[in-house]
């Protein structure tokens, strides 16, 4: 029996600093319709998709950052990805800036969510894994502020029966760390969605920018193969605002391959039809975690943070 859904990996081109709301939703909603046409049941789209990468610039100014969040979601300018999901009856994913009051404490999340085809919000989650430094760095040629502006997301990492399987997310760096996948795998996950915002070149290293591209796809066809589980990683990409970020946007397949992938640094759809069937063969044999795990020898994940070599 197959379970096969038509996935849309809607990378985004540059969004500049000037760019507003309205002109960024007008550009995803002629990739939903062109997804639509193709015969998706769901496009991604990436991390913080509805503005610049703001964690780049530094501000003392609360007021001008906290202009790059969303206090609802939908609201005024984001209601017609939500219409367009009801009217092509197409589910999708969406990264963008969360400001919300919770227990009475202001909080501000970089955050994800899927929505479904009747344009309901069905599952929520925030980045955990925050890269970069909290003040401004002298010392670096790009700041990278995510510790400054966000907090550690506090919602885990679950998984949501939608789609007809099972589906969980992360965002950007989150895709680096093998735990990520493994709490998600342990989950029983079919689907991994995920975007991300990259710089081409690493500001405090030489790092080949052949590399970094190389070690975006290892990431997450690693986390696919050694879960079986489909991954579709979605970029921005592009020179915004003179920082360039990559692409590679790709839908990869339980076996770790790469079934369909963006080639330019603009707005592009990466579409494959995925069978979540196909899960089961690496859940079933090679990584059938209830036959071969031996978790009295894993302590150390959860006991150590840092790396501490031996005396």
């Amino acid at each position: 029996m197959s379970r096969v859904i038509t996935i849309g990996a809607a990378q985004l081109g540059p969004i500049q600093k000037a760019e507003s709301r309205a002109q960024v939703v007008a550009r995803m909603l002629v990739l939903m319709h062109q997804a639509k046409a193709k015969g998706c049941g769901l496009i991604v789209f990436p991390e913080l998709a509805l503005t610049t990468f703001f964690p780049r610039w530094y501000s003392e100014d609360q007021d001008e950052i906290d202009a790059w969040f969303e206090e609802t979601l939908p609201g005024p300018e984001t209601e017609p990805l939500f219409a367009a999901a009801r009217e092509l009856g197409m589910a999708f994913h969406l990264g963008y800036a969360e400001k919300i009051v919770e227990e009475g404490t202001l909080r501000r999340f970089n955050t994800a969510v899927l929505v479904d085809a009747g344009g309901e919000i069905v599952a929520k989650y925030r980045k955990v894994h925050l890269p970069g430094h909290d003040e401004y760095d002298p010392e670096r040629a790009h700041q990278h502020l995510e510790k400054r502006y966000f907090e550690v997301g506090n919602l885990g990492f679950p998984v949501w029966r939608a789609l007809g399987g099972i589906v969980g997310m992360c965002i950007c760096n989150d895709r680096r760390w093998p735990e990520t996948y493994r709490v998600m795998g342990l989950q029983g996950v079919e689907l991994v969605l995920l975007g991300y915002n990259t710089p081409t070149v690493n500001s405090q290293s030489d790092e080949a920018p052949h590399l970094r591209a190389f070690h975006n796809l290892l990431s997450m066809q690693a986390g696919a193969y050694q879960n079986s589980t489909w991954v579709v990683g979605v970029a921005k990409a592009g020179d915004e605002d003179g920082h360039e970020l990559m692409g590679g946007s790709a839908i990869i397949a339980p076996s770790g391959e790469i079934v369909a992938q963006c080639r330019t640094l603009g707005d592009e759809l990466a579409v494959a039809d995925c069978d979540l069937e196909a899960t089961r063969f690496g859940k079933e044999t090679i990584f059938d975690f209830a036959r071969h795990r031996r978790i009295e020898h894993y302590g150390l994940i959860t006991e150590r943070t840092g790396a501490e070599p031996p005396p």
